[in-house]
């Protein structure tokens, strides 16, 4: 097999995996186009208070993040029982059965609906089913990238999943404002929105077909002592010798500390710093950006129309800087690309929350969102799937990486839910005029630095068994430093 030949298995493959990510940034941004009809048609005929019309309304909105904590959590069983290709396969069926059921919550599950509670209880049904689908892509999709990409191209195919990401968050506010512009404000009201949350079943569809051709991965393969399977799928990568020597990595690496259960046994660091790493890509706000920017946009003053036209800047910044990123993650490093972005998001979202609080010129805002959402999507955006990816050890990335996204959609949610609330609150408004969590998500970026310079390790241009030696390196360094490993003779 040909030098470009193996290249292009390895692009093909990683496409395929990298459209759970086009599905993660399609459905995560659909609802932002919806939320106004979705609180007219769903919330207001429940008839409460104020506050407790936004409460509601928050985790209504927030509920597929519910699905996507537990997709995470048990997408550790699901990667290692199932395997990586396999649970995509399922993640991909839920997008199609969650696509239709939040269209149309009426029809419930099992027959038509009539009472507003049930209603909004059937619609919080689809989108937890809905997010426990980008729960398990979120989770297997970089995992699946990283275990067949070669180490010196790792970075940049693992960012494939990133700009498919942002290329689903991007379509789909053009969907959305290309829905909206195809009736009045009554017609978006009652009809508009659930042709936006229907059209995702396309995508879905398209993602379930190009899986079934598709491999499963040489580590995970090697895990089920499967290593016949697993030489099979290295030589479509690797030349013959490199194959071989590659495989007998994966052996060596997966027969060093895999005592069962145990998820610590590289060290404490190991899991730790990637839980922090996905946390923090939350903590600076990216979400409450993505899923709430038309009333965000509404907020400075721009028509129903325009809010969701300015969206569509987001998507193709948001493309723009990824392509970037993917340019330079494997030349400049995963450590100084973070570091970067931190300052400059914070930046970006402390000028955002004075733009608010001063009651500067509209255009400014638009600025500061867009210059935000280019810092995040060179940093933060696709280097922390790279770094989840390639940080946990074979024998527990599973199990590791499941419990970092879990993190990682926790706060998500806790961001999206408390946006909500913020941003309505008559006290915060009256002297942060809407600019409060702007400052919270700024300061989130200052710590993000910190943590970054001091805990993360370089991982460009390593293979994972390397990357797995850099935390039982640190692993044993501590013992021997630890007075209490010290046997007295």
């Amino acid at each position: 097999m040909s030098d470009s030949t193996k290249r292009n298995f390895i692009t093909k493959t990683t496409m395929v995996a990298a459209l759970g990510g086009l599905l993660f940034g399609y459905d995560t941004s659909v609802i932002s186009g919806a939320v106004a009809s979705i609180d007219h048609q769903l919330v207001k005929p429940l008839n409460l208070s104020n506050n407790w019309e936004d409460f509601i309304s928050g985790f209504v909105i927030a509920s597929a993040l519910v699905g996507c904590m537990i997709g995470s959590i048990i997408s550790g069983f699901v990667a290692d029982f199932v395997g990586r290709k396999r649970g995509l396969f399922i993640s991909a069926i839920l997008f199609v059965i969650s696509a239709l059921g939040s269209a149309w919550p009426e029809y419930g599950v099992i027959y038509p609906l009539h009472d507003p509670v049930a209603i909004v209880c059937s619609f919080i049904f689809y989108r937890i089913i809905c997010g426990i689908g980008v729960g398990i892509a979120s989770t297997l999709a970089p995992m699946y990238i990283s275990e067949i990409a070669p180490a010196t191209i790792r970075g940049s195919l693992i960012i494939y999943y990133q700009i498919a990401i942002v290329s689903g968050q991007a379509g789909v506010y053009f969907v959305n404002w290309f829905i909206a512009s195809l009736g009045d404000h009554d017609w978006l009201m009652t009809t508009g929105w659930r042709i936006m949350l229907a059209s995702e079943i396309i995508p879905a569809f398209i993602f379930l077909i190009l899986l079934v051709p598709a491999v499963e991965t040489p580590r995970w393969l090697m895990l089920k002592s499967r290593d016949e399977d697993a030489l099979s799928v290295l030589h479509n990568i690797f030349h013959p010798n490199e194959a071989h020597k590659t495989a007998a990595d994966i052996k060596e690496s997966l027969n060093k500390n895999t005592e069962l259960g145990s998820l610590f046994q590289f060290g404490t660091a190991a899991v730790l710093v990637g839980i922090m790493v996905a946390a923090l890509q939350q903590l600076v706000g990216i979400n409450a950006v993505m899923y709430y920017a038309p009333e965000m946009f509404k907020n400075m003053g721009f028509g129903e129309r325009g809010a969701l036209f300015q969206t569509i800047f987001i998507g193709i910044v948001t493309v723009i800087f990824c392509l970037i990123a993917m340019k330079l993650v494997d030349r400049v490093g995963r450590k100084p690309l973070l570091i970067i972005g931190s300052i400059l998001q914070a930046i970006a979202m402390l000028g955002l929350a004075a733009t608010f609080i001063f009651k500067l010129s509209s255009m400014i805002s638009v600025f500061m969102i867009l210059f935000y959402c280019a810092s995040f999507s060179i940093s933060w955006g696709p280097i922390t799937w790279v770094l989840l990816a390639e940080l946990f050890p074979t024998a527990i990335k599973g199990r590791a990486m499941s419990l970092a996204v879990f993190f990682e959609w926790t706060i998500n949610l806790i961001v999206a839910w408390s946006f909500k609330m913020m941003d309505g609150n008559a006290s915060l408004n009256e002297v942060f005029n809407h600019g409060f969590p702007f400052i919270i998500y700024g300061i989130m970026g200052v710590l993000g630095t910190f943590f970054v310079i001091f805990f993360v390790p370089e991982t460009k241009g390593r293979s994972l068994e390397e990357i797995q030696q850099i935390w039982l390196d640190r692993k044993n360094k501590k013992q021997v430093c630890n007075p209490s490993t010290v046997k007295v003779l």
